[in-house]
Parts: structure tokens; C-alpha cells; sequence
């Protein structure tokens, strides 16, 4: 049959009835032909022609030889003329392998002919400095004010508030008293109650800038970083577990939040305290901060199986790397810029002007990191002492190295074999124990597991080793998977049913386990087969398994005939390289704790004669400098103070399945574009970027083809930080406005963008930035400007009128009255029971016992005593566990270590009455708050008061007096004390 032409076969398919009956989809038909033969010229990195196809507006509105598309006019459209080939001057896509089936240019015909209807993709918005929050700062003038206004105005800030409520017909709320100032402040800044004294001596002291000092006092408090690190570890997603399915334990991500306190604690410049978060070993080298810091990056979740026991060849192991930098562009981009940028890693985003190009560009900037433990020195000269060790060190190996090179060379034959005898009676491979041979798992114990060894043909053997494993994971310990009952025979016959001699029999009784000691027995047999079977299995979670290190079979002449041989079993779980058959016969094993391998020394010691021999005098001479160099630089290096372990974001090499980029050293794995978001549909490979909507800083890196993996991020964080980046500044003084107001000018602090709310007060917003950013960047100096306001110091009355009006409080009439957060709660109780534990820093208390800690831990909570000293500390040094919340601090609202809380419910439910009354620590801490007020009465009516003052500073009325000493009198102190702790206006800010 003779072939059509292009163009009749094009015609043929346009008119087929059923084409032009079916409707064309565009992202299903049409933008994967863009991707495959036009995006490569005409999309994010290049438009030739000035014609753009990744975008709607852009595609929509043409290039430098104007309009490309009209819509309804298939025929009118010069790209159905260019890819058609109709065009003999202009053919597109220039390259032959892109060109466009017969089929998928009638698709775009159809397509145009029905209207070219394209899903809105964010970039409708041609100009993106046309929505709000991607402006510039331009610091406004402060709006006119009435006489009256501006009596009540103390403060910039109260200038366009009561300007507001002017323009909505509400007037702002007379100023609270000055107990309850102290107590608001008190809460704000460091997160506890004031004593009675200090609300006695505020309430009365003259001085008219009393309240100003005792701003500073709380301020200066060491309690102010741990209050206002909560805020910001709500944001970040902190935690201390991992999440998904085997939570396993971070015990070395406390630096992290201890380096978030400190920072807050020095007022460190917010624009520094954003580049050491992404990028502090770059830009500040040789500074704890700049690592510790680095907790930022890998402070959410972290899929375990995906990374370590999945590699990153498979593909559930790339979908785990993936969204692992998912989540790090989703904490970097929400936390600093308040966007939800990760919209946008399947499609450019539906409402924002981000395209998915631009995501990909930022995963980019992550894609040599993982979330590990991150070795470093606290002390900077001790920093730089270790780098020039390591660096000689890594000199003189090289030296040595090419030098033992060559006369490995000279050696020959002989120096082989020694080596190969040497790997196989045993080098001291660390941790060897760790590798051997797994048996699938059973539900019952007295099942039969058996593994064997091939000869290769039949010998005698004098003596068989029995290698027990030994696995550090989660502290398994050693004697892991050894059989509680076995026997060993030898055969000739693999299936060993006939000619079977019994050398080994341990099915009678139990054995002990025998930890790492080596199990040895001399034996008279001769076979080609030996096989060990298990007839009663060892023990492991809800499961039994059979687990060896090693097998030997020696010979007369002590050689184990067994390393390197042919391993059979029943069954095997195959897990390489921890656990294969293959280890079963490696001949690696380390031995244990005073075991001595004479042999292997003896041969080592051959081995080094071989070499001096071959090197001659001098030759010997120069090795013997260097080995003696390196040693000497490894005893200094010994000598240094151990260095400290951070869980951060940075390069890995590992073991196993988690390797990381580090075996490459530290080269970024390539990003694509993928389609649809899917690791199986890359499509073009992108360079490190940012966001080009944001006006001012450069969204495109200037790295030179050499750049290492730190240049990337220390890029984005001088754009994150970079003065003309409106949103960085906006969103921080967002997020202290909240936190002191109750709700934000933006009330998505997390979502600046089009499906965000907009500011009530965009002009404040921006005055706040503008003076922020201008004026040392100081978070302090912030709280100072809004806790001096006038309308921060409203009182909480409400009047209907208003409220029929204003609700909400969006204009902030008055002040919003607030419940206190979990972690505010659970310390005022431990203060007032006279229990609260100062200590500042260090690792973080659990207030819960682990259960089954070697596979999926189980935290429970209900086991742990709500009378340890260990967690009566500030609930900032908790450990966070994700798969299980604290079930009192969860009655609460506390904030989901796994979501980033930019604001936290408050909610009223009777779980949290049921907890304040029950639960064992409130319980408990009553008991001791009883206790505390023994000696501050002799009657019940003074501890009473006491107990109100040291509560709420205050003194009981006369009707609270009368009714809690009824109540005290009848069923105890304690009790007494645990009414008080149920009180209102103890959960409440006032």
C-alpha cells in the first residue's frame, strides 16, 4: 500500500466526525506536545522570537512576529502554519526529532478551533507587581488625625488603626489596667504569669514609664527566647521523631531549637537569622550558629523507609527524595515568604504567578542534601585546627597511597595472594557482625529454617564456626536472630535425604544466647554439604527469624574451606548489602571484644616485609615518614575536644539504601521539570533559581559551572534576605503582629498570595516592613512599637453595637481576648506548684516511655511519671514526637509538629476541663502547690490567698475566699488547689 503524504494524512484525521466531536483537553492533549517538541525555545530559559509557551498569558499574547494562537481560527493561526510544515521558509521545532505527528497538529487545530481554552495557570496576572503582596515597600505617610484621635494615638502604628475604624464607623476600646497590662505582657514576651509582687509593684509604681521598663526587664529575661522559639518551631514543623510509618527518634535535633532561642534571646538581625538557616556553613563558616542553624532545613517529617531502606534508584525512592525537597522548598518558601510555592510542582499554580519551572528551580537548590546528623565544632579555632588536619591528612594519604600503588605494582603475583588471603580469613571490616544471613520472618517460633553451604566437592572437616550477628539498630544488641534450638549435619546430597551425618545438635533444649561469642565445635566429618537448621527460632518483635554472620568450615590445615563457597537456604529476605546469603561465606567478619586473629597478623605482617622488600631503603624509609605523619597527625587530631552532632540538612554519605550525595562528593542530583509531578516523566533538567514574581533581587543564580552545592543555597538565602524582597519582610512583621494582637493584618500569615486574605491594614503592613527592615531588622525593637501602641493596650471590652459591626475584630476596636497556648498552660502549673525546672538548653525530656524501639516505636504516654524532676522543665524543651501527640498538650490546641502552623486553634471543649481536672499531672502538680502554701498560713483562709495570689497576683474576693476555704476545709487543700488550677482565668491571657 503506498504511504500518504504528510498532508493528506492530515487532512484524513482533522476530519474525521470523531475528532471534531470530541472536545480537546488541554492538559491532557495539548501541553504535552508543548513539552516535548517547544518548551526547550520557547519556555522559562529561552523564547526565541520572544514567544513564550509555558505560560497562558504569554503563549496568548504572541511574540516578536505577533499573535501565534487565535483562538476559534485554527486557520488564521501562524503555529498551526509553522508546525504543519505548510510554512516552506519556517518550520517548527527546528530540531527534526521534535517534529509534530500528523495526529498531534490536528489536536492543536481542534484545539484552536474550539477556542484554545486554556486552565488558568497564575500567569494571568502580567504584571505580578499588581497584586499586594508583591509590591514594593514604599514606607506610606502616616494617615490625619483628629484632635480626638490623637489623644488616644501613642504610637505610628495607632495612627492608622483608629484612622480605620474611623472609616468603619467604630471607635477604639478604653486602655486595660494595670494588672492586667503586666499580665498581657508577661504572657506576650516570656510566656508566665507575673509574680504578686511584680503586679503590686507595677500597679502602684509613679513612674510614667513604668510600663515601658517593665517591657525592657521582660524583654531581657532569658525566658523571652524560649517563649518566642515556640512561635517560630510552630512554623517550621519542628519535631524530634521522624514521622510516617516507623517514627523513629531525631536525639540530636535539640540544637536546632536551642540555636532558635539563643538567636531570639540576642536579637539577632532577622536578615541573618534568615541566610543562617538555609545557608549558615556558607556564609558564616566556622561559627556554631551557621550549623546548628542548618536544623532549619531538615526540621519536618522524614520518610525512613523511603530513604533507608528503599534506594534512590527505585522508584518509591525517588518519590521519597522528591518529596523530601518538597517539603524543605514548602518550609523555606511558606516560612520566609508566606507563598505556598509548592502548589506548583505538578502545574504552574493555579492562582499565584509561580510556574512549575520555578519550583523545580528551587528544588534544585536542595538537591544535594538530606536530613542527617551533621558533625561540627562549637569552637572556632578548634573548627579550623580540625579542617587543617584533615586537610594535611588527606595530603600525606595521597602521597602514600600513590606510592603503595607502585610497588603493589612492583610486588606482583605474591602480594595478590597474600591479600586475597588476608580479606578472606577476616580484615577488621567495622561493624561486620552487623551483615550476615536473614531468614524470612515466621509468625511462630517452632518452625524449621535451615541455610547450607556447597563445598564444591566433598572434604573433610575438622571444625565448624558458628558467627552469631550482632545489630546496633535502635540496640537490638548482639545474638540477634542466633536460634534458641539448632543442629548442623553434613551431606553429599544438597537435598540431605540420604548419607546425612548429624555433627551438631542443640533441638533438645534451649540454648542460651550467646551474644557475639563465636560457637565452635570439632567435629570428624567429610561432605560436601554442611547445612545448619534452626528447629526453634529466636525471637523479634511479634515474629521469629533466623540470623548468622558468618559460617566456617575448617579444614586440618585451619583454612575455612567454607569462605567464598555457594550459600542455599530455605528462604532469605535479601536485603544487600546488610543482609544476602553471600555474607553467610564472605570471610568478613570483626571479631569480638578480645577475640585475637594471630593468623591474619601474620600475614599482615608478610604483607609489609613483601613491601619493604620491594621498596629498598629508600623506599621504605619514605613510607615509614609518611605512616608515621599520618599517625601523627591522627594522635592530634584525637586530641581535640570531641565534636558536637546537630540533625541538619547537609551532604550525606551513608550506608545501605540512604547513600546520599556525598559518595559523589556532594555534587546536586539533576532536577527535571516532570510532568504532572511524576519522577517517572522527566522532562527538561533546570538550573538552581527562584522566583521571578518577586520584584527586586534577581530570581536567577550567577553560578560559575564549578559552584559547589552550598553556593546554591547560600544564593537563595541572599535573596530570601535581600532588602528589595517585599515579602520577607512583610511576612515576619505579619507573624509578630499575630502573636501579639491575635490575629494577623493578614490573617493567612502562611499565604500571601491570591487565595489568601487580604491585609485590613495593607498601609500599616507596609509601614511596619519599611521600619523593620530600615531600622536594624531587631524582632525586640518590633515588640517594643507594638506593645507601646495604644491599641495594644486596650482593654477586652466589647460593646454590641460595634460588634454588630466588626465581630471579628478585624479593625481591632479592642483588644481580642486569648486563651493561653498548651505549652503556657503546662508551665504556669509547674510554676505555681513551685516545680518549674529554669534549666536552660540541652538535650530535650520525654515525658513518655518507648515501646518496641528497634522497628516502629510506640510512645506512650500514660506510662511516664508526672512526678519526674527530668520533665518538669519548660514545655520548649519537650521532645516532639509526631505519630503520637501528647494527649494533654493535644486538649490544648498544641500545634501538629508534622503541618506548619502558622496559627494555632483555640478552641473551648470539655476535653480540656476533663484534662485540667484529671489528667495525672495537673493531679500531681496540685499536690506539690499544696504543699508550696503549707508554710504561707497557719489557716486555710491565708493559704487560700496565697494560693490566689501566687495563681492569678491578685487577692481573692471575698465570695472566692469564703467558697474555696468551704471547698478546702471539706475535701482537702490539694483539691482546693486543683479547683484554682481549673479557674478560667488561669487558661486565659485575661
Amino acid at each position: 500500500m503506498p504511504r500518504m503524504s504528510f498532508v493528506t494524512s492530515f487532512a484524513l484525521f482533522a476530519a474525521s466526525p470523531l475528532f471534531a466531536a470530541d472536545a480537546v483537553d488541554f492538559t491532557k492533549d495539548v501541553k504535552p506536545i508543548f513539552a516535548r517538541s517547544c518548551i526547550s525555545c520557547h519556555g522559562p530559559d529561552k523564547q526565541k522570537s520572544g514567544f513564550r509557551l509555558d505560560r497562558k498569558v504569554d503563549a496568548l499574547k504572541g511574540g516578536d512576529m505577533g499573535v501565534a494562537i487565535v483562538a476559534g481560527k485554527a486557520d488564521k493561526s501562524p503555529m498551526i502554519r509553522f508546525v504543519s510544515g505548510s510554512d516552506s521558509q519556517l518550520v517548527m521545532p527546528p530540531d527534526r526529532k521534535k517534529l509534530l505527528t500528523a495526529a498531534e497538529v490536528a489536536i492543536l487545530k481542534a484545539w484552536i478551533d474550539q477556542g484554545a481554552t486554556w486552565p488558568d495557570d497564575g500567569s494571568a496576572i502580567a504584571n505580578p507587581a499588581d497584586w499586594w503582596s508583591l509590591k514594593p515597600i514604599q514606607k506610606p505617610t502616616l494617615p490625619m488625625l483628629t484632635d480626638a484621635n490623637k489623644a488616644w494615638a501613642r504610637t505610628p502604628i495607632d495612627a492608622f488603626i483608629v484612622a480605620k475604624l474611623r472609616d468603619k464607623g467604630l471607635k477604639p476600646s478604653p486602655e486595660a489596667d494595670r494588672r492586667t497590662l503586666i499580665r498581657r505582657a508577661a504572657f506576650d514576651l516570656i510566656g508566665l504569669p507575673p509574680t504578686f509582687e511584680e503586679v503590686e509593684a507595677f500597679a502602684s509604681d509613679p513612674d510614667p514609664q513604668a510600663y515601658e521598663k517593665l517591657i525592657e526587664r521582660l524583654l531581657a529575661s532569658p525566658r523571652y527566647g524560649e517563649r518566642w522559639a515556640r512561635h517560630w518551631l510552630d512554623v517550621v514543623h519542628y519535631g524530634e521523631t521522624h514521622g510516617y510509618d516507623k517514627d523513629q527518634p531525631r536525639p540530636n535535633a535539640w540544637p536546632y531549637r536551642d540555636y532558635v532561642i539563643r538567636a531570639f534571646n540576642q536579637d539577632k538581625p532577622y536578615g541573618r537569622f534568615v541566610k543562617e538557616q538555609v545557608a549558615g556553613d556558607v556564609l558564616f563558616p566556622g561559627t556554631s550558629d551557621g550549623i546548628e542553624a542548618l536544623g532549619f532545613i531538615s526540621a519536618g517529617p522524614w520518610d525512613f523507609i523511603g530513604h533507608a531502606e528503599v534506594p534512590e534508584s527505585k522508584i518509591d525512592g525517588k518519590i521519597a527524595r522528591h518529596l523530601d525537597r518538597d517539603d524543605m522548598i514548602a518550609n523555606t518558601i511558606g516560612t520566609f515568604q508566606s507563598l505556598t510555592v509548592h502548589c506548583a510542582q505538578c502545574h504552574n499554580h493555579k492562582f499565584d504567578p509561580i510556574p512549575q519551572v520555578e519550583y523545580y528551580r528551587l528544588q534544585a537548590v536542595f538537591a544535594a542534601l538530606d536530613r542527617v546528623d551533621k558533625r561540627y565544632d562549637d569552637d572556632p579555632a578548634i573548627a579550623v585546627k580540625r579542617l587543617e588536619l584533615m586537610a594535611k591528612r588527606t595530603t600525606v594519604r595521597t602521597e602514600l597511597t600513590a606510592l603503595e600503588s607502585k610497588l603493589v605494582a612492583q610486588a606482583g603475583a605474591e602480594l595478590v595472594e597474600l591479600e586475597r588471603q588476608m580479606k578472606l580469613m577476616g580484615n577488621a571490616k567495622p561493624q561486620a557482625a552487623e551483615f550476615g544471613y536473614h531468614s524470612a520472618l515466621s509468625a511462630k517460633q517452632d518452625v524449621v529454617k535451615w541455610v547450607q553451604i556447597d563445598l564444591g566437592k566433598s572434604i573433610p572437616v575438622k571444625k565448624i564456626v558458628i558467627r552469631p550477628c550482632n545489630d546496633d539498630f535502635n540496640m537490638i544488641g548482639a545474638g540477634f536472630g542466633f536460634p534458641v534450638r539448632y543442629k548442623m549435619e553434613v551431606s553429599n546430597d544438597p537435598t540431605f535425604r540420604e548419607g546425612v551425618l548429624k555433627v551438631v545438635d542443640n533441638t533438645t533444649a534451649d540454648v542460651t544466647n550467646p551474644g557475639t561469642a563465636p560457637q565452635s565445635f570439632e567435629i570428624e566429618a567429610t561432605g560436601r554439604y554442611v547445612r545448619f537448621t534452626a528447629t526453634k527460632l529466636a525471637p523479634r518483635l511479634n515474629d521469629y527469624i533466623l540470623a548468622l554472620a558468618e559460617l566456617e568450615l575448617h579444614t586440618a590445615e585451619a583454612k575455612n574451606a567454607a569462605a567464598g563457597m555457594a550459600v542455599a537456604s530455605l528462604d532469605s529476605i535479601e536485603a544487600p548489602p546488610r543482609w544476602r546469603k553471600s555474607n553467610l561465606t564472605d570471610g568478613i567478619y570483626a571479631p569480638h571484644a578480645g577475640e585475637k586473629n594471630g593468623t591474619l597478623a601474620e600475614l599482615t605482617a608478610k604483607r609489609e616485609a613483601l613491601i619493604a622488600r620491594v621498596a629498598g631503603s629508600e623506599g621504605a624509609k619514605k613510607l615509614a615518614e609518611f605512616r608515621a605523619e599520618i599517625a601523627k597527625v591522627e594522635s592530634e587530631l584525637q586530641k581535640l575536644p570531641p565534636q558536637k552532632v546537630v540533625y541538619a540538612g547537609t551532604v550525606h554519605t551513608g550506608g545501605g539504601s540512604f547513600v546520599g550525595t556525598g559518595a559523589k562528593g556532594g555534587i546536586p542530583r539533576p532536577i527535571y521539570l516532570l510532568s504532572r509531578g511524576d519522577v517517572t516523566k522527566p522532562t527538561s533538567l533546570v538550573t538552581p533559581g527562584t522566583l521571578s514574581a518577586v520584584p527586586g533581587p534577581t530570581a536567577t543564580f550567577d553560578l560559575p559551572n564549578d559552584h559547589k552545592e552550598g553556593d546554591r543555597r547560600a544564593a537563595l538565602a541572599n535573596w530570601l534576605a535581600d532588602e528589595k524582597n517585599p515579602l520577607t519582610w512583610r511576612s515576619i512583621v505579619n507573624r509578630v503582629w499575630l502573636y501579639h494582637m491575635g490575629r494577623g493584618i493578614v490573617d493567612t500569615p502562611n499565604d500571601f498570595g491570591k487565595m489568601g486574605q487580604l491585609p485590613t491594614h495593607p498601609e500599616l503592613l507596609d509601614w511596619l516592613a519599611a521600619e523593620f527592615r530600615n531600622n536594624g531588622q531587631s524582632i525586640k525593637k518590633l515588640h517594643r512599637s507594638i506593645m507601646t501602641s495604644a491599641v495594644y493596650r486596650q482593654s477586652v471590652a466589647v460593646n454590641p453595637a460595634f460588634d454588630a459591626i466588626d465581630g471579628s475584630n478585624a479593625y481591632y476596636w479592642h483588644m481580642t481576648r486569648r486563651k493561653l497556648e498548651a505549652e503556657a498552660v503546662r508551665d504556669s502549673i509547674l510554676l505555681v506548684a513551685g516545680k518549674l525546672d529554669f534549666k536552660l538548653g540541652g538535650p530535650s525530656f520525654q515525658d513518655f516511655k518507648v515501646e518496641r524501639p528497634e522497628h516502629s516505636p510506640h510512645y506512650q504516654y500514660h506510662l511516664h511519671d508526672a512526678d519526674d524532676p527530668a520533665s518538669h522543665r519548660r514545655s520548649i524543651y519537650r521532645f516532639v514526637v509526631r505519630s503520637k501527640p501528647q494527649p494533654w498538650l493535644a486538649a490544648f490546641d498544641c500545634a501538629d509538629p508534622s503541618q506548619a502552623v502558622d496559627k494555632r486553634n483555640q478552641t473551648i471543649t470539655p476535653q480540656q476541663a476533663l484534662a485540667l481536672l484529671n489528667n495525672q499531672l495537673t493531679v500531681v502538680m496540685a499536690k506539690h502547690f499544696a504543699t508550696r502554701l503549707e508554710p504561707l498560713g497557719k489557716t486555710t483562709g491565708e493559704r487560700i490567698t496565697a494560693a490566689m495570689r501566687i495563681a492569678f497576683g491578685r487577692n481573692p474576693t471575698a465570695a472566692e475566699l469564703k467558697t474555696l476555704v468551704k471547698y478546702a476545709e471539706e475535701y482537702g487543700l490539694a483539691n482546693a488547689c486543683r479547683v484554682i488550677l481549673n479557674l478560667n482565668e488561669f487558661a486565659f491571657v485575661e
